[in-house]
């Protein structure tokens, strides 16, 4: 018999954090207390899966080169863009850095734990404001990232959309009802835990829950339910190879939206170089697009140097900031000009 989570929320409570405190993971940022080591693992993780931080150490490595809001915040495009290089959604470490500036101008370097106080920072939202009060100072915030909403979702068989407005009042009002407020930092925790681990996307592992008692999903595979899927669209992207006499590479700095500071190798349209042999590939994603990136190789003088395009030596190129897919093809073809010398 399932028993109603809101008539039994003290018991719900107990059971998940039971069950965190034997098999919690120990991730770096639950080891800390400090506001911007929290807030540096939370924008990281807004929009890159846990493994990919982890794994290949940009949370520490961000850490080790900004390790705290004073040296963040003074840190100029070019070291900041190189530090996050591989994470994408470059905003992210800009908004991370004009935080950090706010928190030093409004705050003396420290930061604040009122909820209006942390609202009014560039960069927080109610979920980052809430998940600061939480993890960092123990205080009363609910938090609901997409791991704790399909648990939510699940928990009371919530079958409309979670993606809409409506739908993320009602998650947040029930997460609000849930919430430790004596625990929050251990509580919340324990409930992303859930969803990363056991109440995963697709088909749960129901049978290891520790709150199954408590979930009221009939057919938890179906949920949480969402909004039409967004139409993925192929692109195709063609750059340019192109070296001097001296063996300088020719590069573009961008200053578009998405990529301000970053470099890149210089895209030109399909009908300008799409003739040149293809000398390197590479696949990547951005928000709704899945590109297909191909480098043509260029040769003599006549390509015109466009806006934002300079001449760099080879060795000055691992130190620009440059887009993962790019960086890849660049060491790669740089690899191999110099395996044929």
């Amino acid at each position: 018999m399932v028993r109603a989570v809101l008539e039994k929320r003290q018991a719900f409570r107990d059971a998940l954090v039971k069950w965190f405190a034997r098999d919690g993971k120990d991730y770096p940022w639950r080891r800390t207390r400090d506001g911007y080591a929290v807030l540096v693992s939370e924008v990281m993780l807004q929009q890159t899966q846990l493994a990919t931080v982890l794994g290949k150490a940009y949370y520490t490595r961000f850490l080790a080169t900004f390790p705290d809001v004073a040296a963040l915040a003074a840190a100029d495009d070019e070291r900041l863009l190189k530090a996050w290089e591989g994470l994408g959604y470059y905003r992210r470490a800009r908004m991370l850095r004009a935080t950090a500036r706010a928190v030093i101008a409004r705050h003396g370097g420290t930061f604040p734990q009122g909820v209006a106080e942390l609202l009014e920072l560039p960069g927080i939202g109610p979920y980052t404001a809430g998940a600061l009060r939480a993890f960092a100072f123990d205080l009363p915030g609910a938090v609901v990232d997409g791991n704790v909403a399909r648990v939510l979702a699940r928990l009371m068989d919530f079958s409309a959309p979670v993606d809409t407005a409506p739908g993320q009042r009602q998650l947040a009002a029930w997460a609000q009802a849930l919430e430790d407020t004596n625990h929050p930092r251990v509580y919340n925790s324990a409930l992303m835990e859930l969803g990363q681990t056991l109440c995963r996307p697709g088909v749960p592992a129901c049978g290891a829950c520790p709150v199954a008692e408590f979930c009221q999903a009939q057919a938890p595979e179906r949920l949480p339910q969402k909004r039409q899927k967004i139409v993925i669209t192929a692109v195709d992207e063609h750059a340019l190879w192109l070296r001097d006499s001296t063996g300088r590479l020719l590069l573009h700095c961008e200053d578009g939206q998405r990529r301000t500071g970053l470099w890149k190798l210089p895209t030109r349209a399909a009908g300008e170089i799409s003739h040149l042999p293809v000398v390197a590939q590479q696949r990547y994603a951005i928000t709704r697009y899945r590109v297909r990136l191909r480098v043509h190789a260029g040769s003599g003088n006549g390509f015109a140097l466009g806006q934002g395009e300079a001449w760099q030596v080879p060795a000055a190129v691992a130190r620009l900031p440059m887009p993962a897919p790019f960086r890849k093809v660049v060491a790669k073809l740089l690899e191999e000009s110099t395996n044929r010398m």
